[in-house]
């Protein structure tokens, strides 16, 4: 899938999990920081492609994509399989709670977001005709369906004009579905 059909995924999932485990009290800053943990979360997995969209958003990204990618050696390896979202989970977890002043900020939030993002990614790439390593290093690929032909080429026209609109069709089905639900979550809110 493309970075924007990722990250319109990853809102969506955020969004619902939110919807339906809500905190009992979020402030505008940990919102604001919570919805762009899950964006960078969903981008997170591609860190082994040097041309991710996340390297543009740091500085010597492009550098250290490309020093990366070369680690990697391919695409779709460690970084899309169990044992990498646990590496990333144990190393997100650690940063958050390091980088942010709790006194703030809801790092437990952030944290979660961040890997919402992150697992999402990896669901929505289930569908894709590559599948995904779970169990890497065996070079077993999982996909739904698990008939490859059957499945999502990235970034064809089935993505465009089908799951990307499908996804944002469903955002709005499911807020204007659980209003009141949303409403409670955007009652939580505390600036």
């Amino acid at each position: 899938m493309t970075s924007r059909t990722h990250d319109v995924f990853s809102i969506a999932a955020l969004v619902t999990i939110a919807t339906y485990y809500p905190p009992t009290v979020i402030t505008v800053p940990t919102l604001v920081f919570s919805s762009i943990g899950a964006i960078l979360g969903s981008l997170l997995p591609d860190i082994d492609q040097s041309t991710n969209r996340l390297w543009d958003l740091l500085p010597a990204g492009e550098f250290i994509g490309k020093i990366l990618n070369k680690l990697f050696l391919s695409h779709r390896t460690i970084s899309h399989s169990l044992l990498g979202a646990y590496l990333i989970n144990r190393l997100i977890f650690w940063m958050v709670f390091k980088v942010f002043n709790t006194d703030f900020l809801d790092a437990n939030l952030i944290y979660y977001s961040v890997m919402i993002g992150y697992l999402s990614h990896m669901v929505l790439d289930l569908f894709t005709e590559e599948g995904l390593p779970l169990l890497f290093p065996l070079k077993i690929k999982f996909g739904i369906p698990p008939v490859k032909p059957w499945r999502i080429k990235t970034g064809k026209w089935f993505e465009k004009f089908v799951v990307y609109p499908g996804i944002i069709f469903y955002i709005i089905w499911f807020a204007v579905y659980n209003r009141e639900k949303v409403f409670y979550l955007i009652s939580a809110i505390k600036k």
